[in-house]
């Protein structure tokens, strides 16, 4: 569904500049943006995914993944289409890649969803799968009346998102999942056609506004797996707060990707690597492992354990059950 876009400016000669993410793509008349779905009709700038829904599905929020948001809870998941990135191991191509057209969808307005959202009896929605950014009119106004009526908002994203955008998103969100893909300024403007920088600077702002934030990090063999490019990582994260989630994926060979599965080792050592530095870290995609649960930073205790969305809490409410320590997130659905 078409809808005039916010952050534009209007360049002259009919052309825009579109001010929402780091491309800032610069467009004449007919064009369309490099995420495929904003684009200048007469002149002024229109999102073409708007209420469009490609995927709807009643999730786990462990599946986000978020480890310290209301764990053990489910949540009304959305997504549209396309994506201002490029990554050739995606998951979720056939939505985020437009070379081989618009997939199907359904078209929903905000007041719908939210209504859906609460007959469900979801505690909130996650605007996930291909870019929430680019669906960034959709999510705003959904993320406003579903706020107004006591709902949650989740984005999953790879934060490739404007400050000014961003900022004025943020009062209606409560947590954000990031995508940190690399520590490489180079992976990403090559690899992945992104701005490392902007989603360092997406994180920072999130914390700086008090929401809740966890960060994922796919390790892809031969392509960011070293144990150098672990320790800055983390390093990256400890210096905004070490409390911040850290969940490390195993990749396997995905849509344009054939590098072998990361090995098990590689994320044992991750795992080890990233400890010292932060209080919470996790590995993904790997079946009954000590490493998806929830340790005790004061105590050490296993206070949160994981097989699969199966959720054993031992909290008492945000405590530690053996030593009274108070442990970052929020845990109780109200």
């Amino acid at each position: 569904m078409k809808k005039e876009a916010l952050y534009y400016k209007k360049t002259g000669n009919n052309s825009v500049k579109c001010l929402l993410c780091p491309h800032n793509c610069i467009l004449k008349e007919g064009q369309t943006g490099f995420c495929d779905v904003r684009k200048n009709i007469d002149g002024k700038l229109y999102s073409l995914n708007y209420g469009d829904i490609t995927s709807i599905a009643l999730d786990p929020i462990e599946k986000k993944p978020f480890y310290h948001f209301y764990p053990a809870s489910v949540i009304l998941s959305v997504g549209s289409y396309g994506c201002n990135i490029r990554c050739p191991f995606c998951q979720n191509s056939s939505i985020s890649d437009m070379k081989n057209g618009i997939p199907y969808y359904n078209t929903i307005a905000p007041e719908q969803f939210v209504d859906t959202a609460i007959e469900k009896g979801s505690f909130g929605i996650a605007y996930t799968y291909n870019e929430p950014i680019i669906f960034y009119e959709f999510v705003l106004e959904t993320a406003k009346i579903a706020k107004s009526r006591g709902l949650k908002n989740v984005l999953v994203s790879n934060g490739q998102i404007n400050p000014e955008p961003l900022k004025e998103l943020i009062p209606y969100i409560d947590a954000v999942n990031v995508d940190l893909k690399s520590m490489s300024a180079k992976f990403y403007k090559d690899y992945i056609f992104g701005d490392i920088e902007t989603t360092k600077n997406t994180i920072k702002i999130l914390y700086e506004n008090n929401i809740h934030i966890e960060v994922t990090f796919l390790v892809i063999t031969n392509k960011n797996d070293t144990k150098e490019e672990m320790e800055e990582l983390s390093r990256f994260i400890a210096s905004i707060s070490k409390n911040i989630p850290l969940h490390i994926s195993r990749y396997f060979p995905c849509n344009k990707c054939n590098e072998p599965p990361t090995e098990k080792e590689v994320l044992f050592r991750n795992w080890d690597i990233a400890r010292k530095y932060l209080n919470f870290v996790y590995v993904g995609n790997i079946l009954k492992s000590k490493m998806e649960a929830t340790y005790c930073p004061s105590c050490g205790e296993s206070i949160i354990e994981r097989e699969g969305y199966f959720i054993n809490n031992r909290l008492n409410g945000d405590e530690c059950p053996y030593c009274g320590e108070k442990i970052m997130g929020e845990y109780n659905v109200q």
